[in-house]
């Protein structure tokens, strides 16, 4: 890959290098791992447990610093930026969903979808209110916006998550199981509900997941073993 720009690609990797553990127990996690998202499109990585997906999208997440390798954020290189830098983009670009929904259940589903917005500290109170209802009625909870988050549903509650992670316009969802904890009808849901507002706001989707039935109806494919993709689909 080159330096070049590409004006619809919004993350892009290159070369990721990632060890765990010290001495003799050091494990090599990605091998060197080269890798793009374009605006609207949907990409599930794949592959069988410890083979290194989970610690990529948290690389690609800027959650944690590559051993090597170069990392860019709509446009910007980032791997080797500031803890600040890292999480202000973070806040600004990338959204989450995680397979535990990660809700303050004490708060209601309006309040945790507002709190990456509070985070940021762009918007008014009244700013933050209606986008957090918009997003809610989007993902079928307009009736339950003043919910506490523990008087909700297994399913309900990942709508939120959903919501939550769209609550500052990121260029990039970033989706580790998030249909992992919910039965069949509600994963299709789940996942209905990403995809399709992501594709009407442009986002890209980078989507880990183990049911090969979630991957299928991405757009694309991307199998990894011992810590580097093996082929593309």
């Amino acid at each position: 890959m080159s330096d070049a720009p590409d004006k619809d690609v919004v993350l892009r990797c290159e070369g990721l290098q990632r060890y765990l553990g010290e001495g003799e127990g050091r494990v090599h996690v990605l091998r060197g791992v080269s890798f793009e998202a374009k605006k609207g499109h949907v990409y599930a990585i794949v592959g069988p447990s410890g083979c290194g997906k989970s610690t990529l999208l948290y690389q690609l997440g800027l959650l944690d610093q590559p051993d090597g390798g170069k990392i860019w954020l709509d446009g910007e290189l980032m791997s080797n930026s500031s803890d600040e830098a890292r999480t202000a983009a973070r806040n600004k670009h990338l959204g989450f969903v995680f397979q535990f929904h990660f809700l303050m259940l004490e708060f209601t589903a309006l309040e945790n979808v507002m709190m990456p917005m509070r985070k940021q500290g762009l918007l008014s109170q009244a700013e933050m209110e209606t986008r957090a209802h918009s997003l809610l009625e989007s993902v079928g909870l307009g009736e339950k916006t003043h919910r506490l988050g523990n008087h909700l549903s297994g399913g309900e509650q990942q709508r939120v998550a959903v919501a939550r992670s769209m609550a500052n316009q990121p260029s990039v969802i970033l989706a580790d199981e998030p249909t992992g904890n919910l039965d069949l009808k509600n994963s299709t849901m789940v996942f209905d509900l990403l995809t399709r507002l992501a594709k009407e706001n442009n986002q890209a989707i980078i989507l880990v997941t183990h049911n090969p039935d979630i991957a299928n109806r991405c757009d694309f494919i991307r199998p990894m073993q011992d810590g580097v993709f093996v082929a593309d689909s």
